[in-house]
């Protein structure tokens, strides 16, 4: 490999606070474990901090050799805070006036260290923390819905949204929390590392991706994707990577090991649709990056999507669409204005 194909190094912090729960860590951080192993672009670097080198976990098992909380951080960081329980199972050692010391020098470093470039991120009640250092002051966000009111105590400034997994907005992500934590990391490697990356990791994770809370509907990107054969996210994982390919049932089914008309029947009973649908809605779903992400015109939407000419385009626009694509295009100019 050489120097311009070295992957691009992304510093994972992640803070272990007092009685962790283990799942906050172990599920978003596997998610990035895995998204090492599926693309060469990038590459998660993880490293634990916090304010003692040993802590106590959710579940009594205790976590060691973790880092001193470092004086900075590095530009294009993702800063994870994990929850904390209430009440771990078979609890020995710090007491609670221990453990609020403890939180209050993590509290005390979030205000000193997180700055524009870090990518600040909390897995369930980690966002108390976060919203006692006023990480959150101004922002939407969440928490697990046991935690809302202490965080609205925390941080009465913050907007704070119920009934979410999770909430994105700007450099600030938080979630609901336990495996929420899962589906907010698939959507942070969807953003850096693409759509089959983590579809790739969703599936070796055997979860399904979800949107947030906050989204209407399902997004093409991953509708169709709450099932576990193999064969058919083979095929769904091609599309996904290349959408403008000419995907015929044939190409297709010898991505998947299997025949046209097996994947045919494969994609109809775990998928819900044909293999043809599926491909027409990864292309209108690359159409509208473009109509609202480009000044392209229809011709060249069309064409990079993957349509033979601008009049399939729209065909296929209108049985996912109510607004032909132009009109589209209108409706975001107007609401980014």
């Amino acid at each position: 490999m050489t120097l311009e194909q070295q992957p691009l190094e992304v510093p994972v912090y992640v803070v272990v606070p007092p009685r962790v729960l283990l799942l906050d860590v172990a599920g978003p951080i596997e998610v990035l474990r895995r998204a090492n192993l599926e693309q060469d672009a990038l590459r998660f670097t993880v490293t634990y901090v916090g304010p003692l080198p040993d802590m106590g976990s959710s579940i009594g098992l205790g976590v060691s050799a973790i880092g001193p909380l470092p004086a900075s951080l590095p530009d294009g960081s993702l800063l994870v805070l994990p929850g904390s329980a209430d009440a771990p199972l078979g609890r020995q050692g710090a007491s609670r006036e221990e453990d609020a010391v403890e939180e209050g020098q993590i509290v005390a470093w979030l205000r000193r260290t997180v700055r524009p470039g870090i990518r600040f991120i909390s897995i369930c009640s980690g966002a108390l923390l976060a919203g006692r250092a006023g990480l959150l002051d101004g922002y939407d966000c969440t928490t697990h819905y046991d935690c809302l009111s202490e965080l609205a105590e925390a941080a009465p400034a913050a907007r704070i949204l119920e009934n979410r997994l999770y909430v994105e907005d700007g450099e600030r992500l938080t979630s609901a929390g336990i495996t929420a934590g899962i589906d907010l990391m698939l959507h942070v490697v969807a953003e850096m590392a693409g759509h089959a990356c983590a579809l790739a990791v969703a599936r070796y994770l055997v979860v399904y991706l979800r949107r947030a809370g906050a989204d209407p509907q399902l997004s093409p990107w991953l509708e169709g994707r709450n099932h576990i054969h193999p064969s058919v996210h083979r095929a769904q994982d091609a599309v996904a990577a290349d959408p403008v390919r000419d995907w015929s049932v044939s190409t297709l089914a010898d991505a998947a090991a299997t025949s046209p008309r097996n994947l045919s029947r494969l994609f109809n009973e775990h998928a819900g649709m044909s293999v043809t649908e599926y491909v027409n809605r990864m292309r209108v779903a690359v159409a509208r990056e473009l109509l609202t992400g480009s000044r392209l015109d229809i011709e060249a939407v069309a064409e990079r999507a993957g349509f033979a000419s601008p009049r399939q385009l729209r065909r296929a626009w209108g049985r996912f669409h109510s607004l032909p694509p132009s009109r589209m295009r209108q409706g975001e100019a107007k609401a980014a204005g």
